[in-house]
């Protein structure tokens, strides 16, 4: 299925039912009176979260959607069927804003969340209605109203414990794979990864959910290579994994640690780079030990003594089971705070 995480649609309530003009004639009651009954309301359109969906490719091709009218009075005072709602499905995380104004409108987290978006017109009143001791053959009726109408724009933001972030190539695609239950494409070239992917991370009852977008470069904030545009998708992690190439012909660590934060900085999601960060040297097959541990020397120097550094090597799995492990462990410490903050 095609990942699609913006969408610009065009949402139309259903119109009220009018009400009737009608009246009884009946055998022993030639003029019975007006019996003209009310329309049905319209439909509305409701956005509800549907589980396993984590894309917006419903909404690629189909742009304009139409809540059903409510069906019009009818005579014997029979008010009209009210028109249904019409529920259109979206991945949890979905934001809603109205294209125009841009005002944001709602979002759908929970996972059995719903958002009643645009509201069904009112029904049209009979002529019964308008029955009175001066008035009783009134052919005064009302016609049902037009229901909302909205354009608007779907913006996702898929949710993930965990993000990581790096250079192209660096490996975030097979060490997602290694300790999760993700299967994405790994290749030996850059920008393997085009849309964002996530993983499940189960160890000893625990889960984390894991989420993989494609890799950023010098400049991604002005558009270079496949720019920022997936980082609002690590908008909601708790946490963020740098994932650090150690292979000598990538460049020095170091240098590609500043290019990502710098643009982390720079881009329209700043708010990233204060986000707690792990870092994760990748490939560390290919230098010696001591090699090794002089960078991870290196790195707690530049960084902050909390932030967390693991040695790992993505395609053996070496070192991929402790930080599994350290994954769910940092998840679960962190859901249980936010359960006990008031």
């Amino acid at each position: 299925m095609q990942f699609i995480d913006e969408a610009r649609i065009e949402v139309v309530a259903g119109k009220g039912g009018d009400g009737c003009v009608s009246f009884l004639r009946q055998r022993n009651r030639p003029k019975g009176g007006p019996d003209g009954g009310n329309g049905g309301r319209g439909g509305d359109v409701v956005f509800k979260v549907q589980a396993g969906l984590n894309t917006l490719v419903n909404y690629r091709f189909n742009r304009l959607f139409r809540a059903p009218n409510g069906k019009h009075g009818e005579g014997s005072q029979k008010t009209g069927a009210n028109g249904k709602n019409m529920y259109l499905t979206v991945p949890q995380g979905t934001k809603v804003s109205n294209a125009v104004s841009g005002q944001m409108l709602g979002e759908l987290i929970a996972q059995d969340a719903v958002l009643h978006i645009a509201k069904g017109g009112e029904p049209g009143r009979g002529n019964m209605v308008f029955a009175s001791s001066t008035n009783r053959t009134p052919y005064q009726h009302t016609k049902g109203k037009p229901g909302e109408q909205l354009q608007l724009m779907l913006e996702l933001q898929l949710l993930a414990d965990i993000g990581l972030v790096g250079m192209p190539n660096a490996g975030k695609s097979s060490l997602i794979r290694q300790i999760s239950s993700a299967t994405p494409k790994v290749a030996k070239y850059p920008f393997t990864t085009l849309t964002p992917q996530l993983g499940l991370v189960r160890r000893h009852g625990r889960e984390a959910v894991i989420a993989d977008i494609p890799g950023l470069i010098a400049d991604s904030s002005r558009g270079r290579g496949l720019g920022n545009r997936f980082l609002r998708h690590l908008n909601r992690t708790s946490v963020l994994w740098h994932v650090i190439d150690l292979a000598p012909d990538e460049g020095d660590p170091l240098h590609n640690y500043h290019v990502i934060t710098r643009e982390l900085a720079c881009s329209q999601f700043a708010a990233l780079s204060n986000k707690p960060c792990w870092l994760i040297l990748n490939k560390t097959d290919l230098l010696e030990c001591s090699e090794v541990a002089l960078l991870q020397q290196k790195f707690l120097q530049l960084a902050e003594k909390t932030m967390p550094i693991y040695s790992v090597c993505a395609i053996s799995g070496a070192g991929c089971e402790e930080l599994a492990q350290a994954a769910v462990n940092q998840v679960h410490s962190y859901c249980t705070n936010q359960e006990q903050q008031p």
